[in-house]
C-alpha cells in the first residue's frame, strides 16, 4: 500500500510539473493575444496559425540561448536564484487540491488530485510563497548590477508588505470555517460561497495577489522604464526562463487559492459539473490577471506603500474585527 502511495504521489508531482510548465508558456501567449485586442493590435501572428506556435518558438530561443553569467557576479547564488523561483512555485501547489475526487475508468481506484492535504494548507501555501522572495532578492544581490540591486531593494518593500495583508485578508474567513485545510474551506462552501460573506478580505486579497505575483500595477521589482528589468537585468535564456515560469505559476496558485477559499472551490455551480467549475473560475481569474495589465498604469513605489499601509492593512484588520464581533 505504501508502495502504491509513493508511486501515485511522483505521478501527481510530474503532472503537476509539466502541466503547470506548460500553462505558463501558454498563458504567454493568451496575456499577449488579450492585450493587442485591448489595444487594438494584432499580438502574435507570424508563427504557426494566429501565432500558436509563438510559444514553442519562445521556449526553443530560452532553451538555445547563451547562458550568460556576469564576470564579477556571486556566481553560485547568481545560478541558483531562478531555481528558488520555479521550485516554491511548484512546491506551494502541493497542498493546493486542483479537482474534486474522481474514480479511474473500468476501476475502483479513487484518485485525491492533491499531492498531499496537510490540515494547513493555506499557512502551507501562503508560507512557501513568501519564500519565493528569496529568488528576485538574490538574484538582483548577486548580478553585481545597480539596476538589479535596485530591483532587489523593492523585492524586499512590496513583497513582505503585501505578505502581511494577503494573510490578513485570509484570516477572517478562517475564522468562519475553522480550519486551514483547503479541502475542509472547500467543504465548507457547498451551501453558499465565502465570497458573498468576505468581499472586502477577496478584493484584498485579489490585490495583494497582483502585488505577490508581480503583476502590474504592482510590477515594481522588474519596471523596464525605470530599473531597466531590475532583478533580472543580468539574466538570460533558460535562467531567465525560470523567472517566468514562477511567475505565471504562482499566478495560477493565488487563482486556486482565491477559487477555493471565496468562490467555492470545485463544488458544483448549478449545473456545470466541480471539476470545470473551478476551472471556469481559475480562468476567469487569470483572465482579470490579463485585464488589469492592459487597463491601468504602473504606480510609483511610494504610492504602493502608502496604498498597502494606509489601505488596505487597515481595511483587512477592520474586517477581521467586524468578523470576530459577528461570531460571538
Amino acid at each position: 500500500m505504501e508502495g502504491h502511495y509513493i508511486i501515485e504521489t511522483i505521478i501527481k508531482i510530474v503532472i503537476i510539473l509539466t502541466v503547470f510548465s506548460a500553462l505558463a508558456g501558454i498563458t504567454t501567449y493568451f496575456e499577449r493575444k488579450v492585450l493587442a485586442f485591448m489595444q487594438r493590435r494584432l499580438g502574435p501572428m507570424h508563427v504557426g496559425p494566429y501565432g500558436i506556435l509563438q510559444v514553442a518558438a519562445d521556449g526553443i530561443k530560452l532553451f538555445t540561448k547563451e547562458d550568460i553569467v556576469p564576470q564579477n557576479a556571486v556566481k553560485p547564488i547568481f545560478m541558483i536564484a531562478p531555481v528558488i523561483a520555479a521550485a516554491t512555485a511548484f512546491i506551494a501547489m502541493s497542498a493546493v487540491p486542483f479537482l474534486p475526487e474522481f474514480t479511474l475508468p473500468f476501476t475502483d481506484y479513487v484518485v485525491r488530485p492533491i499531492v498531499s492535504d496537510v490540515n494547513v494548507g493555506v499557512l502551507f501555501v501562503v508560507g512557501v510563497m513568501a519564500i519565493g522572495m528569496y529568488a528576485p532578492l538574490l538574484g538582483g544581490m548577486a548580478s553585481n548590477n545597480k539596476w538589479s540591486l535596485l530591483g532587489a531593494a523593492r523585492t524586499v518593500i512590496q513583497m513582505l508588505s503585501f505578505e502581511v495583508v494577503t494573510g490578513l485578508s485570509l484570516i477572517a474567513p478562517l475564522m468562519i470555517v475553522g480550519s486551514l485545510s483547503l479541502i475542509d474551506i472547500n467543504n465548507y462552501q457547498d451551501s453558499g460561497w465565502l465570497v458573498w460573506s468576505q468581499p472586502i478580505a477577496f478584493v484584498l486579497y485579489i490585490i495583494s495577489g497582483y502585488a505577490e505575483t508581480n503583476r502590474t500595477p504592482f510590477d515594481l521589482l522588474e519596471h523596464e522604464a525605470e530599473i531597466i528589468t531590475g532583478y533580472a537585468t543580468e539574466y538570460s535564456g533558460i535562467r531567465w526562463g525560470l523567472f517566468a515560469i514562477g511567475e505565471y505559476a504562482n499566478m495560477f496558485t493565488v487563482s486556486f487559492v482565491a477559487a477555493l477559499v471565496f468562490l467555492g472551490g470545485f463544488n458544483p455551480m448549478w449545473i456545470i459539473p466541480g471539476g470545470l467549475a473551478i476551472l471556469l473560475k481559475v480562468s476567469i481569474i487569470i483572465f482579470f490577471f490579463l485585464w488589469v495589465r492592459a487597463a491601468w498604469p504602473h504606480v510609483r513605489p511610494d504610492q504602493l506603500m502608502w496604498l498597502c499601509w494606509k489601505v488596505l492593512m487597515p481595511l483587512a484588520l477592520v474586517n477581521i474585527l467586524i468578523t470576530g464581533i459577528v461570531l460571538i
